[in-house]
């Protein structure tokens, strides 16, 4: 009896209680699209935000320049230098670099007439989605799509450019694996010979007790430098994009 008399006033009091402004979930529809509310595009676009580490890695050229970054770092003998943070940074900005007749397109084929409510969210993506395929595709080595195309149980008659993004994602960076391993077997060639060398020498002068990586590291350094090597890498690394 007296829960039942504590809630009657209660749910009374909830009735007759004015309600408070609620968040609104969409501002309007047209013909541009529907339109959401600040919150709901904050929450939209911290939520894209989670996908950005995947799209730079699996979709742009950074997984082949940082990997041969690496490699190259391992075949100098240097264990820090340069560090991580330099390699990232570098990698970075040469995907900028490589990617950005890519990101003009997508800028301007998508983004501008989304911007300005000319077409819709979907249209967007669509319009956006069409030069990324075109830079993956001319990367992607044909095998590599086949393969794919046939775990995925496509019609063999699919062309390259109907092919899904789960089909080409894979294959482009199946690609980009082999590309960049193939790119770092040149890289380690003349340092392993300088490596044999040395290591020869010092074996012939019988100094069993010197490390040869210690005296091989300013020989590997000397070779690099004269040669230009930062120069060639970086710019081979650049044109082996098609574009």
């Amino acid at each position: 009896m007296l829960l039942g008399a504590w809630l009657v006033p209660t749910e009374a009091q909830a009735q007759a209680a004015p309600s408070g402004p609620t968040l609104p979930l969409v501002v309007g529809q047209g013909a541009g699209g529907t339109s959401y509310s600040v919150p709901i595009q904050t929450l939209l676009f911290f939520t894209a935000l989670s996908f950005l580490p995947a799209v730079l890695l699996l979709m742009t050229g950074f997984t082949r320049i940082v990997i041969v970054l690496g490699l190259l770092r391992q075949a100098l003998g240097t264990q820090a230098a340069p560090p991580n943070q330099v390699i990232i940074g570098l990698s970075l900005f040469l995907t900028f670099f490589v990617m950005s007749p890519t990101i003009d397109k997508v800028y301007q084929q998508a983004w501008m007439p989304y911007s300005a409510s000319q077409i819709a969210f979907d249209e967007a993506l669509k319009r956006g989605e069409v030069p990324m395929r075109e830079f993956m595709l001319k990367q992607t080595r044909q095998s590599d799509v086949q393969l794919f195309a046939k775990l995925a149980k496509l019609d063999p008659a699919v062309k390259g450019e109907d092919v899904p993004f789960k089909v080409l994602v894979p294959a482009f960076v199946t690609s980009e694996l082999k590309s960049a391993f193939q790119i770092g077997f040149l890289i380690f060639v003349p340092f392993l010979i300088i490596d044999m060398i040395v290591a020869s020498v010092l074996m012939s002068l019988g100094m069993m007790m010197l490390s040869p990586v210690l005296v091989a590291l300013p020989f590997k350094l000397m070779l690099f430098v004269l040669a230009d090597g930062w120069n060639l890498l970086l710019g081979s690394l650049a044109a082996s994009f098609v574009t």
